[in-house]
């Protein structure tokens, strides 16, 4: 199959973020056996959910590199679809589907490029990693990196293929994102002296985040490579109360923060953290934190020789830095270089009709064949 065939495929398995994965993993871990490849399923701790590692050339040599793609899509939820999510449909060059550009299409490349990869007399190994929920902050991953040294000798470099148009990126922002749960007193509306208002709680949480949120804007620290070139908190979504004539008892937050490179994203939620306990201490509620998801920011200097070799598989110069957040950043926190580059636009990702073109996945695949000459 070439990598439109097996991107029909993907596309037709509805790995959504945070639903069971194992179908996906046996089509892929199938694949690669049906050319006598082996692999190792990584299982994570939901139970449902693993990442599949596998090595093409001898696992044991170092300086290889890691070729990085989820397996995870965002829900299909829009309105506006016009055709099923869920099968591939090409219409000229664009093959639409969800996960097409995010990132199954840089998946397909992938496995359409193993054949070519077992031809060659390879004198590094190539390894092939695919994980699960990256789309909810990149949760899987880090135990497949956990692993990676008894799966494979140091690898010289990673690529990530989320879509940069085959555009090399070396930086990105580190995200963190938490549920606050707050409990009061539920009452009458009519003697509030009785009652503690956990959504009047939750604001003083919002409004500290709001407050960090204007600080970090005008008082930096600033990276001129992103929009906007600070680190960034929001609260996204909140919910509380029963009825405009109870006090309400229980308020939940969800909030994100966004950090420049060279910033821990949890070193900035300290203050938020600091609102909450004034909350328990000073005011009688009762405060739970969650941490949803975590992950570093990515930061390779431009001289490192993985962005020389990105840069010549690519034939593209290299987009500096990226807004959204990747894996990358885990691989480079693990002490292995990391760089993003794959297939198609990332503004036709998290929408409705979701697209790559056919002559993108070709660009890939010249691409991919050309690290594997490298490596001959």
């Amino acid at each position: 199959m070439n990598a439109k065939e097996i991107l029909a495929q993907l596309v037709a398995i509805p790995s959504v973020v945070g639903t069971a994965n194992g179908t996906i993993v046996d089509f892929i871990r199938g694949w690669l056996a049906e050319r006598n490849v082996s692999s190792t399923i990584i299982a994570g701790p939901e139970g449902d959910r693993f990442n599949l590692f596998a090595t093409i050339g001898d696992a044991s040599v170092a300086g290889g590199y890691v070729l990085s793609g989820h397996t995870d899509v965002v829900p299909a939820q829009e309105a506006t679809w016009t055709s099923n999510p869920f099968v591939l449909i090409q219409e000229g060059e664009q093959l639409t589907g969800r996960g097409a550009v995010d990132m199954k299409g840089f998946v397909s490349c992938m496995l359409a490029a193993v054949p070519i990869f077992l031809e060659k007399r390879l004198n590094k190994p190539l390894h092939l990693a695919f994980s699960y929920d990256e789309e909810a902050g990149c949760r899987g991953m880090p135990h497949l990196i956990e692993r990676l040294p008894s799966l494979c000798a140091p690898p010289a470099g990673c690529i990530v293929g989320e879509p940069t148009s085959m555009r090399t990126v070396l930086r990105h922002k580190g995200k963190m994102a938490a549920r606050l749960s707050l409990t009061g007193r539920p009452g009458h509306s009519s003697r509030p002296e009785l009652g503690l208002n956990a959504i009047h709680g939750m604001a003083d949480i919002i409004a500290c985040i709001r407050d960090e949120a204007v600080r970090h804007t005008k008082e930096g620290p600033f990276n001129p490579m992103f929009e906007p070139p600070c680190s960034t908190l929001q609260a996204g979504v909140i919910s509380g109360g029963a009825a405009v004539n109870v006090i309400p008892a229980h308020c939940e937050l969800d909030m994100e923060i966004r950090a420049i490179p060279g910033v821990d994203p949890m070193s900035l939620f300290a203050p938020v953290e600091r609102a909450a306990s004034r909350l328990v201490t000073e005011g009688g509620y009762q405060v739970e934190t969650t941490i949803l998801s975590s992950y570093p920011g990515l930061d390779l200097r431009d001289d490192d020789p993985l962005v020389g070799l990105a840069e010549s598989i690519s034939g593209k110069p290299n987009a500096g830095a990226v807004s959204f957040g990747t894996e990358a950043g885990l691989y480079q926190q693990a002490g292995i270089p990391a760089v993003v580059c794959g297939p198609g636009d990332i503004a036709r990702a998290h929408r409705a009709n979701e697209f790559i073109l056919e002559s993108e996945l070709a660009e890939c695949q010249t691409a991919l064949e050309r690290l594997a000459d490298r490596l001959c």
